[in-house]
């Protein structure tokens, strides 16, 4: 049997996804009741992190630990990874130890390269690509407040970064349509936007790209990483600050996303993620409730093959 992994939102059917994120909500309202559910006894997820985190790491182990198993944390300074063992060995040996590996890297080519040696399914935690648990978090959001996200708009503005190429494979899978608004030179990559064809329109002025949207989401200017091109980058983004102004030229029930952490004062105003239409706090808890279903659906057939 080959063994499934989570890289990207392309890895499964839009009929699956919906069905990830319906069943998050199920397991997010166990949780509320107190009720405990544990299909993952005795299960071990490995995490290993190149890149700091807060909620990544929060949400898996708390999720793991919540659905009966466990998770190690492993940073590259105190694993053999950080001094140069091939990665595809380590997925040899890990794999034989663990049910399921989550990895937060930079080389989105990391993930690959360890999931073709995996005997376990291989979460992507965030690449330099890609940030795919972020956007099943980002809509089981928008589900539980508004219903379905088909045929509805979406502006992404700022940094065509990582978050922005999930929200293209979104925009694909959960049929909507996405206005991305970024300056010259920080467009979202393009095979993303060959993928998705005339789903996504690039933009410069953030105004005409909240137009009409039904969900605005933004992230941090200069990402992990990036820190020696801030003070460029700040001048260059300084007119694609979301505030709630800018909000006003969204739809009426617009809501607005942040997969923080937020720099205030920056990418948002002060005063934004205290508005009434922002539901970033809402969203960031989602990341535990929809990686335990991410979790649940990949770890569990273990015990039918065993």
């Amino acid at each position: 049997m080959s063994v499934r992994h989570f890289l990207s939102m392309m890895d499964y059917t839009p009929d699956e996804l919906v069905g990830l994120i319906r069943r998050a909500i199920e397991l997010k309202d166990l949780r509320n009741r107190g009720v405990l559910f544990e299909p993952l006894k005795n299960r071990v997820l490995g995490m290993i992190f190149e890149k700091a985190s807060t909620r990544t790491r929060l949400s898996f182990e708390a999720g793991m630990i919540q659905l009966g198993g466990q998770a190690i944390f492993l940073s590259p300074r105190d694993t053999q990874l950080g001094r140069g063992e091939p990665i595809g060995d380590a997925a040899i040996v890990m794999s034989s130890m663990l049910d399921a590996v989550m990895i937060r890297t930079f080389a989105h080519s990391n993930l690959t390269e360890f999931a073709a040696k995996s005997k376990v399914p291989v979460i992507n935690g965030l690449s330099d690509d890609l940030h795919p648990c972020q956007l099943l978090a980002d809509m089981q959001t928008f589900l539980e407040h508004r219903g379905s996200i088909a045929g509805k708009t979406v502006a992404w503005i700022g940094d065509g970064n990582n978050m922005c190429n999930s929200y293209i494979e979104a925009a694909i899978q959960f049929d909507f349509q996405l206005k991305v608004a970024c300056p010259e030179g920080y467009e979202p990559d393009a095979r993303f936007l060959a993928l998705a064809g005339d789903r996504v329109q690039v933009l410069r002025d953030p105004r005409e790209a909240v137009a009409g949207a039904h969900l605005v989401s933004t992230d941090v200017w200069a990402s992990m990483g990036q820190e020696d091109e801030a003070e460029q980058r700040m001048a260059l983004f300084r007119p694609y600050q979301v505030t709630p102004a800018l909000l006003d030229n969204a739809a009426p029930d617009v809501l607005f996303m942040h997969c923080l952490p937020a720099h205030r004062g920056e990418e948002i105003s002060l005063d934004m993620l205290d508005d009434p239409r922002s539901v970033a706090w809402a969203q960031a808890e989602n990341r535990l409730h929809a990686q335990k279903a991410l979790l649940e659906l990949l770890v569990e057939p273990a015990y039918h093959h065993a």
